[in-house]
């Protein structure tokens, strides 16, 4: 057999940081051999400068609006970045292909080689067949009036049942202020071993409304003609309040968590049965609030932390070395060990995906990626 020898300043092996001056062996198409040093590894050895990591994850991101790209301000808040979204999303089905694939293909060339993505529609279904990345699509499900709940979930089966031709794929609630509990009930019930993915706690407006019942959520409802009226407020956190519908999830991965707090950690700590997994997608929360998530907060419950991007609706870039770079800066107790790991094992564990993806472990194939100057290149 005919192996490739890759050598740099350092390794990061998905879980940790490799003994210096070691090697890595992969076959010719990238499937990983053994970590060795270099006093064994022979000759033809590649040196590269930088890091040397497993490719990326992007555990959240939204393919399906990347022709929104710098259609929306920076800085709206949430609720009218929530308008915008509704308002202008609509476009030519060749716009739309076009902007996918863009998009697909530059996550690619940024060392991403598995998503998470949000899907509405089955607009991506095609990129998603075609592409070299790993997708796995969760097709989200929302409709706060309860006697609606029946129509928005068939629907949402019929996309599901495309993208299973293709990929694994699943049924998730939108958000908590978006789902009624009989839609909550639904998904719920449909797959027990699915993996559950929620947008979290992604605004000041949304912690407000389940605490009082008013808030700018107020606005977004009377803005699309959806009567509230029969909504009363719980009194407590979004998160604690639509929790009962989740905590029994296989794995569940709650996305954002802008405000989430040690009193809502506490809370699922002894109510959940499930894996949970937080993913942070900082530069969103900046495009939107400006507004970071308390993610020291977040490391001290566990180190299920994963990394994503959200969309090019709420972000400049789909890039993970991006975010890494933002929560680096922001939060320079973390080692850049911890965050490779969140960018790399963690979020192809939280996928189902760690059994190829994720780690230079022997017989995975899960791409070799570049490090330099706050840069990546894909190598493999």
């Amino acid at each position: 057999m005919s192996y490739r020898k890759f050598k740099a300043a350092q390794i990061f092996t998905g879980n940790s940081w490799a003994p210096p001056e070691s090697v890595l062996i992969t076959s010719e198409n990238g499937q990983i051999e053994a970590i060795i040093p270099m006093a064994d590894a022979g000759e033809n050895v590649l040196e590269l400068d930088g890091i040397l990591c497993p490719g990326f994850i992007n555990a959240h991101c939204h393919l399906e609006l990347s022709h929104m790209k710098g259609r929306i301000a920076p800085s709206t808040g949430m609720v009218p970045f929530l308008l915008q979204v509704m308002s202008r999303r609509q476009a030519a089905a060749e716009e739309i292909e076009i902007a996918m694939q863009e998009a697909d293909q530059a996550m690619w060339n940024n060392g991403i080689v598995a998503v998470g993505d949000i899907a509405n529609t089955a607009d991506s279904l095609t990129v998603k067949k075609n592409s070299r990345i790993h997708y796995h699509t969760f097709i989200e499900c929302s409709g706060f009036i309860g006697s609606t709940a029946s129509i928005r979930f068939d629907q949402a089966k019929k996309i599901r049942e495309e993208f299973n031709k293709i990929g694994p794929s699943g049924i998730v609630p939108h958000a908590p202020y978006s789902v009624s509990p009989e839609l909550f009930r639904l998904i719920r019930e449909y797959d027990s071993e699915a993996i559950l993915s929620m947008h979290n706690q992604e605004s000041v407006a949304e912690q407000e409304f389940f605490l009082s019942g008013y808030s700018a959520m107020n606005d977004l409802y009377n803005s699309i003609g959806v009567d509230i009226g029969f909504f009363q407020a719980p009194g407590t956190t979004s998160l604690r309040a639509v929790f009962p519908f989740l905590k029994n999830s296989r794995k569940l991965i709650l996305v954002h968590n802008l405000t989430t707090s040690e009193e809502d950690l506490n809370f699922i700590t002894k109510e959940s049965s499930s894996t949970i997994y937080f993913c942070l997608c900082p530069s969103a929360n900046k495009y939107i609030n400006e507004k970071l998530p308390p993610v020291d907060l977040l490391q001290s419950y566990n180190d299920n932390i994963i990394l994503g991007t959200d969309s090019l609706a709420s972000n400049y870039q789909l890039s993970i070395i991006e975010e890494i770079k933002l929560l680096s800066v922001s939060f320079p107790t973390i080692k850049l060990g911890q965050l490779l790991k969140w960018a790399t094992l963690n979020g192809a564990k939280a996928l189902d995906m760690d059994h190829t993806l994720g780690s230079f472990e022997k017989g995975k194939l899960p791409g070799i990626v570049q490090l330099q100057d706050w840069k990546s290149k894909r190598v493999i």
